[in-house]
């Protein structure tokens, strides 16, 4: 396909797109008003389903599908990420040299790990009755793992992060997800219905299946972030190429690995 062959198709489809956007911001309710159809149903259908927070239930309850595919989304980056960045047969794994930390960096951070990956639990488990989620808590959860680092060293950090555990929870997560949805056509219902009972409002039980959905996601973001950073960090701390004693460093005259080339 030639470059005027590309640009014709962009601009036709652009086009396409503005006229579509256009005309359905025609058929919102103007702004300033007190009319707000989808504010108010998305409202009565959290109430109806004993979900406290409204955020979570339309997440993980009235477009719960939606989220299924934002899930996946991050599951396909984690899986590229970790193919593109895999160690290449030139390369070596060479051990970390261990790092100075500032006593009092070291003190902080093993007083943060804790209380940071306390706040991410409770963060999840509690989406469904106030702000936060699994998306939310999951991030918070992979940050207070890492910590670990930012106090002691990558050592320590291999240590508290069994890449082989997380990457089995990535996928664990992402598919209870989806057999969560299975649940609502065994029971006769839609793919991802809300078919558990619905408990009593604002407490941690109730909101169906809005809570086990929300920690399905929680732990596969979780795993997803630390999978994720595991191979960048690897890059920059373990791998080496041939010829160089540590890792592998973009001297900003070549690709990476490589020094730049003579003038």
């Amino acid at each position: 396909m030639t470059r005027n062959t590309r640009t014709t198709v962009f601009l036709v489809a652009a086009a396409v797109l503005a006229a579509a956007f256009t005309w359905a911001c025609t058929g919102l309710p103007r702004f300033g008003t007190d009319t707000h159809p989808y504010g108010d149903r998305a409202v009565r259908a959290a109430l109806a389903h004993r979900t406290a927070n409204v955020v979570s239930a339309i997440n993980f309850d009235q477009r719960a599908l939606d989220t299924l595919g934002e899930e996946s989304i991050l599951f396909a980056a984690v899986l590229g990420a970790v193919v593109l960045l895999r160690r290449a047969r030139d390369e070596d794994r060479a051990d970390p040299e261990p790092r100075r930390v500032l006593p009092s960096t070291r003190l902080l951070g093993a007083a943060l790990l804790p209380v940071t990956v306390l706040v991410g639990v409770y963060v999840v488990a509690h989406g469904q009755l106030s702000p936060g989620g699994g998306f939310q808590g999951g991030v918070v959860l992979a940050t207070g793992l890492h910590l670990a680092y930012v106090a002691a060293d990558y050592r320590v950090l291999r240590r508290v992060r069994p890449l082989a555990v997380f990457g089995a929870l990535d996928a664990t997560g992402a598919g209870a997800f989806t057999a969560l949805g299975l649940a609502g056509l065994i029971a006769g219902g839609s793919y991802l219905e809300n078919v558990l009972p619905l408990g009593t409002f604002n407490q941690l039980t109730s909101g169906g299946t809005v809570p086990l959905v929300n920690a399905a996601v929680g732990v596969e973001v979780a795993s997803g972030v630390i999978v994720l950073l595991a191979q960048f960090l690897d890059q920059a701390v373990e791998i080496t190429s041939p010829g160089h004693a540590g890792p592998v460093q973009n001297t900003g005259g070549g690709a990476p690995g490589n020094p730049p080339e003579a003038s």
